[in-house]
Parts: C-alpha cells; structure tokens; sequence
C-alpha cells in the first residue's frame, strides 16, 4: 500500500518514537474570587430632629422691598459744533424779539400811566440831589399856572407847539446848517422833546439817548393831548437853585404862587431856560435882561395868533 501513495516504510525508520503527554496539573483554588458588583441607591441620611418651639415665638421679619431705581435718562448724544453754532443765533434772535417786546409794553404803559397821574419825579432832581442841591418842587394842575407862563415858554422855546407833532423839522434844518457853518449850536428841542427827555430820560447828548428822547416823544404825542404835555413840561423843567416846576419857581424866586405871576416874571423865568443854574430871573445880567425883553413881546404874538390855543382848548377858558 505504501507504494500506492508514494511512502515507503523507510521514511518512518529514523522518526523518533512519540514522548508521552505530561499530565496537566490540576488548576489552583482562586484565593481572591471576583465578587459581583451590585449597584444600589445610597442610603438616606438620619432625618434631623425638628426645632424646639419657644414659648413666645419671635414675629417673622420680613425685608422692605427696596425702591424701584428711577429709569435712566436717556443718554444724549452729542451736538456737532457746527450745529451748536447753527442754533446759537436764532436764540439771539428770540431772546432779543423777546426783551424788545417787553421793553416796548413797559414803556407803552409808563407812558400811558403818566398821563392821568401825577409824575412823582425825574432822574435830573435826583442828580441834582447828589451834586447836593435842595431839590424843591411842588406839583400843580395846569389850571393854576398863569396863562402867561405858557406863552412865555412857547415864546421862547417852541413857537410852533400847538403846530407840529412832536418835531420842528425847520428849526432842526437851521440848527444843522448853522452846526455845519461853524456857528455856535443852537437849540432844536421842541417842548414836547424837552418833556419827554425830562420826565422819561436821563440828561446827555449820546445817540442812545438822543434816540428814546425821539421815541418817547411820538409816544406822548400819540397818546398825551397837548395840555397834559404842557402841564407835565411845566411841573418838570429845571429853573435853577433847585427849583423844578412852576410852582416852586414863582414861590422860590417871586415868594408867590404860579397863577399869580405877571407877564413880566412869567418872561424872566421862561429866559433863564436855557442855563437856569447860571442865569437869574431875578436882577438879571445885561444878556438876560435883553432876553427878558424878547420874550415878553413874543408873548403878546403868541396871544395873538392863538399860538396856545391847543394847550387851552381842553384844560381851561383862554384868558
């Protein structure tokens, strides 16, 4: 059979006979067995005893809710300068249309309160009171100031009063042409100008002044008749040595009231107008004098052209 396969029995004559197998020890008791691990949930902890209750339990206290915070305002933003500058003047403009207004409704009503009650005093009186003179004056109605007094002052100051509303444009021309010629400046002051400078105004010659004189005087114009001008110019213009007024003219100079004055005193006080702290009505210099004697004949041409008329026609009969 060997020789079937291609084995002969020589090959299996130098193959060294099988060792026997060696027991198998017998497996050694595990000294650390392998427990299974179970898991579980942990016990709960011992319950805590409950508190002891005090024989006269506290109140609880309870916390006060604290204040809402106010909302914060919201933050603004920041203006560009050139937006600043761009706002800044209508401001101006508002603020200025603002105190104009005011300024125009306050003396709207000075103005209109002085026509119909008496006016209490001038800032001249009280410069004169500081420079220390006695400053003496007593209001009166118009009605108890002598007819010539009027005449004389219109004689001698404005004889176009009861013609022009305010403003001899004439006499401004001439006081301007003879300015420009180099001539000595002459008045132009209407008696309605001189009211509303002494009653309103303080003295001065600044534009500023010169420029509410013009104002106060279409003011008065507008709503003061002619007498109650006259009447307010009569109880307010200086006459010197502190006398402000007529009346305390004719009792300081004449030791009289002002209804009784003459044509002749009526003349020397309306003379010293122009300079009543340095010219007299009483024994006056030669310059006065002349101009005492001016004034008187001009008095009897305003009487008779009716050039008062506007200042009687409502305050009293024409004497």
């Amino acid at each position: 059979m060997g020789g079937d396969f291609g084995v002969s029995d020589d090959m299996f004559e130098n193959v060294p006979p099988e060792k026997p197998a060696a027991p198998k020890p017998d497996p050694k008791p595990d000294l650390n067995p392998v427990l299974p691990v179970v898991f579980t949930a942990p016990a709960p902890p011992p319950a805590a005893p409950p508190p002891a209750t005090p024989a006269h339990p506290e109140p609880e206290l309870r916390a006060e809710p604290k204040p809402a915070a106010p909302p914060k305002a919201p933050r603004q933003q920041r203006v560009p300068k050139e937006r600043e500058k761009s706002s800044f003047l209508p401001r101006v403009f508002k603020f200025s249309g603002v105190a104009a207004l005011s300024l125009f409704v306050f003396s709207l009503i000075w103005a209109l309160a002085y026509r119909f009650v008496p006016i209490p005093g001038t800032f001249l009186m009280i410069e004169r009171a500081v420079q220390g003179y006695n400053v003496r004056r007593s209001p009166v109605a118009l009605t108890k100031i002598s007819p010539h007094l009027v005449r004389a002052v219109i004689a001698a100051e404005d004889s176009k009063f009861c013609k022009h509303s305010g403003f001899d444009f004439d006499a401004m021309n001439m006081a301007f042409e003879a300015a420009e010629a180099g001539k000595k400046l002459r008045g132009a002051s209407t008696i309605s100008q001189q009211t509303s400078k002494n009653v309103f105004l303080w003295q001065g010659r600044g534009f500023i002044r010169k420029g509410l004189e013009a104002y106060f005087t279409l003011l008065i114009e507008t709503s003061w008749p002619k007498h109650r001008i006259m009447e307010a110019y009569l109880n307010s213009i200086e006459f010197g040595n502190g006398y402000f007024g007529a009346e305390a003219a004719a009792r300081g100079y004449f030791g009289k009231s002002a209804s009784k004055l003459s044509p002749r005193e009526a003349a020397s006080l309306a003379a010293i107008l122009p300079s009543p702290n340095k010219w007299r009505a009483v024994n006056p210099g030669r310059y006065v004098a002349k101009r005492i004697g001016i004034v008187q004949r001009r008095m009897s041409i305003v009487r008779r052209d009716g050039l008062d008329d506007c200042v009687y026609d409502r305050s009293a009969k024409k004497k």
